[in-house]
């Protein structure tokens, strides 16, 4: 799933209970983060626009990290944290056995009706990237698409994708680095939502340095390839709009804002474009910066 973490899912939880959003910075030792407060506001952000429509339109990283992971047919496959299905159709297209996760149901259903299209054969379950509910060493792949890097816990949740692929076998993922547009799009965000005590950016998965931290203990090798999606739109606004409607960090992001609020961060998404767009024609190309990682298990 593109992203969770990315404005301040608290906040969000307040307007969902109808209670005020109070921050006391006076407190110099503030409480942990509570993660299952979080998950619970990045449910309601990410139900609140339709991700499909925008993740079907990524399907390219999908079948490129399939790709690269180069599997076997018949290989169990796990999908964490699936979104609209992208990498769940890639594998299953070679004939993997995959196995489809989320934690939003929409997510769940919008992969489903892609591959009954695709008169696939996939199983979907609902799961948390963080409490994955499978045996150790399961899959013979473990994989996800701008996905599991939302988890809140991050740590945790990396954990989960180690315990879960078998010796031998391979975890691929890809994830939005820091200075690439999407990535300079979440700072965007969070200049006027801040990021939650305890919880860190989702780029972190897009550093090499933190991925050798997290999967080194594990690893064989790991190969980091830095790559480009590259978001086409018929115009700057048109993205603008599109993303306000569909996409639930920037939906959130804006309905939390008064006018004067949301005409500042409107010119601040349409500034970054600018930054970053290639077209010299009035339409939008913009190349976003990501890592696809492999990484072989140790056996």
């Amino acid at each position: 799933m593109i992203v969770q973490s990315i404005i301040t899912p608290l906040r969000i939880l307040a307007a969902s209970t109808n209670q005020p959003f109070r921050l006391d910075i006076s407190d110099p030792a503030p409480a942990p983060a509570d993660f299952n407060a979080i998950k619970a506001a990045q449910k309601a952000m990410w139900s609140s626009g339709d991700y499909a429509r925008i993740g079907v339109t990524m399907q390219i990283t999908g079948e490129e990290l399939a790709e690269a992971a180069n599997p076997r047919p018949g290989a169990q496959v796990l999908d964490v944290a699936s979104g609209s299905g992208n990498a769940t159709l890639a594998f299953a297209r070679r004939w993997c056995r995959v196995t489809s996760t989320d934690n939003i149901y929409a997510m769940l259903e919008a992969g489903r009706l892609r591959t009954r299209a695709d008169r696939l054969e996939v199983n979907f379950q609902p799961a948390d990237a963080e409490d994955l509910p499978f045996p150790d060493a399961s899959f013979d792949l473990v994989v996800s698409t701008f996905g599991a890097m939302y988890a809140p816990d991050q740590p945790k949740s990396a954990s989960e994708l180690k315990r879960v692929c078998r010796t031998g076998g391979s975890i691929a993922m890809t994830n939005w680095t820091l200075n690439g547009f999407i990535g300079t799009l979440f700072d965007v965000l969070n200049q006027h939502s801040a990021l939650p005590f305890g919880t860190e950016s989702p780029t972190r998965w897009g550093d090499q340095s933190w991925i050798n931290q997290q999967f080194s203990p594990v690893a064989e090798s790991i190969e980091f390839r830095l790559k480009r999606f590259y978001f086409r739109y018929p115009s700057p606004i048109q993205f603008l709009e599109f993303f306000r409607t569909f996409y639930g960090p920037v939906k959130t992001a804006f309905e939390g804002l008064d006018d004067e609020g949301k005409t500042q961060l409107e010119k601040e998404v349409l500034s970054t474009i600018d930054q970053f767009n290639m077209a010299m024609d009035g339409t939008m190309i913009v190349p976003s910066e990501y890592a696809q990682i492999v990484i072989r298990k140790a056996g």
